[in-house]
């Protein structure tokens, strides 16, 4: 390591609205650095708030040595507020699929917020999962693990959660934000459209973007990319 870089070794994850780290493995084997990675696991059972998860968080991630912070979907307000208060020793912030407000808009706002007692009590429909998030050519295996997370997770929780999504702005809090930012927006996301990546973009204009083809779950649908695009921006921070 050259003079003035400095090493981080660690990555923190915060999972999508299952909550779950059952999904980050294969990004996790491909991951090059940093070698410390773990995951941070909300309750399955019990509905918080992202008030309550934040303290979570904080309880959770490093304090003594530097690190980045990683968060997929219903994680990246969280991430947000967790950022803003500028934690020590967080090098670096990466959204996958982010969004500041919610994503879902308009009329489909509307329906999505009555949905929401109804829509996990049932086994997820193939084409919902296909369509909105792993893509209509993922493989049996990534389905049945994308399944088996959602099914992990108490219906009332997930719905609790969508909720959460569909009230939730973190604006403030990203303009709050002092360390680099990596948001991944991927191309064929049909549940987070580029007006999220927009708005977030227009709050932080120093926001980096990286695009590349995939699915809402980009991380599982794309993990070796997704784990190249993330090192190179670890590095870049080391080195900055």
């Amino acid at each position: 390591m050259s003079d003035g870089e400095e090493m981080i070794n660690r990555l923190a994850l915060l999972p999508g609205m299952h909550g779950t780290g059952e999904l980050f493995s294969e990004f996790i084997s491909v991951m090059p650095e940093p070698k410390h990675i773990e995951a941070i696991c909300y309750p399955a059972d019990v509905n918080r708030s992202y008030d309550q998860l934040l303290g979570a968080v904080q309880s959770f991630v490093p304090i003594i040595e530097p690190y980045v912070l990683l968060a997929e979907s219903f994680s990246t307000p969280l991430a947000m507020q967790f950022a803003a208060a500028n934690p020590p020793n967080l090098k670096g912030l990466i959204l996958c699929a982010g969004f500041a407000t919610s994503p879902i808009r308009g009329w489909r706002k509307s329906l999505a917020s009555l949905i929401a007692p109804l829509a996990f009590r049932l086994p997820l429909p193939k084409a919902v999962l296909s369509h909105f998030l792993v893509g209509e050519d993922a493989s049996e295996s990534l389905q049945a693990s994308v399944r088996a997370a959602i099914r992990s997770v108490r219906s009332t929780v997930l719905a609790a959660r969508l909720r959460q999504v569909l009230t939730v702005d973190a604006r403030l809090a990203l303009s709050h934000v002092s360390v680099p930012i990596l948001c991944i927006q991927p191309l064929q996301d049909r549940l987070v459209s580029e007006a999220s990546l927009a708005e977030m973009l227009a709050i932080n204009p120093q926001i980096r973007v990286a695009r590349f083809d995939g699915p809402h779950l980009i991380l599982q649908r794309n993990p070796q990319q997704a784990a190249d695009v993330v090192a190179s921006f670890v590095q870049q921070l080391a080195s900055d």
